[in-house]
């Protein structure tokens, strides 16, 4: 009889020559547990996922009642389902007005695609600038956004109208022109290592975007839902977006995402052509409850306030010669070290130890470090001692 990981091998399609191969048969919050029983802590939250921990008590009863009532009933927008329903009205309380009206899908991608066809549509122009070094999926709209070109070369030719420009370079600006349609930026960079803007930068694109008639898409998919130590990541920036895309820590470990703008943007979807985006399983109804189960337990155990103390405990602890730099904004964090080389071998001795990190797309010689936003200071502790211990096993 095949192992489970042989089976992996042979039948489940590969994206590198080298996965990480852990065979993980439970989670409980910050923590995985193997087939051996051995355990690690996730200080990576599945890539930015498992903001309330993993099968979070409140998640796991949201999904459970809903199971019990029904699972997919209609495409997207036909039907009147109180999980969708309840989730919109949640999400539009934690957000400025005019950005009260929602779309689901079922990921960060599809919210991004979602996003850049509403602002061509509304505006009816066709140029988008978005970031270099930034990352907003893998379809081939969200890729033609997303600005590493080592990561989407061989994929070419991608969607046309497309330009980059320097994350936080307030030159660049003068780029937004009446021929743009929308600036798609990432509120946070994350892929590119956790890079941060000034609020100047933000303010200046705000302004040259309402000069120039260009709709403003924030890219939160990452970095919202808590992680950055306000709910919204905008938020530290005194801005508000014309559209914003939300996924990954949106659904508490189940996939969904959405784009969210202003009932009178949105409408543009409604005729001309009518249907103007559609999609089959957005807003399921399952994870559009465990999302809002994921939303209520944010605001209920008040933890956005604990992410500053949380970031800094981090910074406190993780001191070592062999860390050039620490970027970080809130529990969204990356730690600089010489090389990859370096890099991997400290990444594979702390999976030794039981604590689990990762590096960066565009930045490979960062480490990762994005934890589930329920982890205590012990588990701080002990994760940032063991982390030291694998980096001193390399780099003593």
């Amino acid at each position: 009889m095949p192992s489970d990981r042989q089976l992996f091998l042979q039948y489940v399609a590969q994206t590198s020559d080298f996965p990480l191969m852990l065979e993980i048969v439970n989670a409980e919050g910050v923590y995985l547990f193997d087939k051996d029983g051995k355990r690690y802590v996730d200080l990576i939250s599945g890539i930015g996922v498992s903001n309330v921990g993993h099968r979070h008590p409140k998640v796991v009863s949201a999904i459970k009642n809903q199971v019990d009532k029904h699972l997919h009933l209609m495409v997207y927008g036909e039907y009147i389902q109180s999980p969708q329903v309840r989730l919109a009205q949640a999400l539009a309380s934690t957000l400025p007005r005019p950005l009260s009206s929602c779309y689901f899908v079922n990921s960060g991608s599809e919210a991004v695609e979602g996003a850049i066809k509403l602002a061509k549509r509304f505006t009816g122009r066709a140029e988008v600038i978005s970031c270099k070094n930034a990352y907003h999926g893998s379809s081939h709209g969200a890729l033609s956004a997303s600005g590493n070109e080592k990561f989407k070369r061989n994929f070419r030719p991608l969607v046309p109208g497309f330009q980059h420009v320097q994350f936080g370079n307030i030159q660049d600006l003068d780029l937004i022109s009446e021929k743009t349609a929308a600036v798609l930026v990432e509120t946070i960079q994350g892929e590119a290592g956790i890079r941060i803007a000034e609020q100047d930068y933000f303010q200046e694109l705000r302004r040259q975007c309402d000069k120039n008639g260009a709709l403003l898409i924030l890219d939160e998919i990452q970095c919202g839902f808590g992680r950055t130590g306000k709910f919204w990541a905008f938020e530290h920036y005194d801005i508000t977006p014309d559209i914003l895309t939300a996924a990954k820590g949106m659904g508490g470990g189940m996939p969904i995402g959405c784009f969210i703008s202003s009932p009178e943007i949105m409408s543009v979807l409604k005729n001309n052509p009518i249907l103007g985006h559609i999609t089959t399983f957005g807003g399921h109804p399952v994870s559009a409850a465990a999302s809002l189960a994921t939303l209520q337990t944010i605001r209920e155990e008040n933890l956005v306030p604990e992410v500053s103390g949380k970031e800094e405990l981090f910074k406190s602890k993780l001191q070592h010669p062999a860390i050039r730099e620490i970027r970080s904004k809130g529990l969204m964090m990356a730690l600089e070290f010489e090389s990859f080389k370096i890099l991997k071998k400290i990444i594979d001795s702390a999976l030794g130890l039981g604590v689990i990190t990762d590096w960066f797309l565009f930045c490979d010689n960062s480490m990762r470090i994005a934890p589930p936003l329920t982890i205590t200071e012990e588990e701080i502790k002990m994760a940032c001692h063991k982390i030291l211990d694998a980096i001193d096993s390399i780099h003593p």
